[in-house]
């Protein structure tokens, strides 16, 4: 399928195409266009849009868009549970100081931004970061049970 958000991706567009990769599309293609364009190229395309205004798999009832992915998808995993609360607070500037771990995230995010301007290029490097995170994720909740 493709998938379709803003471009110049940061925290909840990174996250939210490593989530979809991962656990939902594992041959999601995903497109970056500006803000304006996406309906357009939801109407051209098909795909799937997310992290966008008014959009379904965006902000919603408090929610950040990586959050509305795993609700409309029925993710409810406690390792997938706890980073999406690292994400929302990395993503949801009022929200940052809820997760100690947020700030880190956000400035790793701001920091790959920097390096790595192009949409995709900055997708395949950050994957790495959200492959580990989640990995100490599933420690933290093996780790409850």
């Amino acid at each position: 399928m493709k998938w379709v958000t803003r471009s110049h991706v940061h925290i909840d567009r990174v996250a939210c195409p490593w989530l979809i990769s991962r656990f939902i599309d594992s041959e999601a293609e995903f497109l970056f266009v500006p803000k304006g364009e996406i309906e357009k190229v939801v109407k051209e395309t098909g795909a799937i849009p997310f992290d966008a205004p008014g959009v379904e798999l965006g902000h919603r009832e408090g929610r950040c868009s990586f959050e509305s992915i795993m609700v409309k998808y029925g993710l409810q995993e406690p390792d997938l549970m706890r980073l999406a609360k690292i994400v929302h607070a990395a993503d949801i500037e009022k929200d940052i100081d809820t997760d100690p771990i947020a700030r880190g995230l956000e400035a790793i995010a701001s920091g790959f931004s920097l390096r790595f301007p192009n949409n995709a290029d900055n997708l395949v490097r950050q994957f790495e970061v959200y492959d580990a995170l989640y990995a100490w994720c599933r420690l933290q909740a093996a780790r409850k049970t």
